[in-house]
């Protein structure tokens, strides 16, 4: 085989490795945020190496189920979350 396609390997094999290592690694913060929009409601879980992050993370996927397109995702993810609760 050729050097670029050994390369290639290389760096999808590297690629690869990172995305799982990334996601089998336990967070240390998590939480779960139940916020309110629009009349309707959602809670989900998110988790992060910060507090803020995981915040944030629970905050984004909960807002993607309750929005519908960029405007609303904007003021949805500001809304104030009814409530954050710390998981172990």
């Amino acid at each position: 085989m050729k050097k670029t396609t050994w390369l290639g390997i290389l760096f999808a094999a590297t690629v690869l490795g990172y995305l799982v290592f990334s996601s089998f690694h336990a967070q240390p913060f998590r939480c779960q945020v139940c916020i309110t929009f629009k009349g309707s409601r959602d809670c989900r879980t998110g988790s992060a190496e910060t507090r803020e992050g995981a915040i944030r993370t629970a905050t984004t996927t909960a807002c993607a189920q309750l929005s519908g397109g960029v405007t609303e995702t904007n003021q949805c993810e500001n809304t104030p979350p009814d409530s954050v609760d710390w998981l172990k």
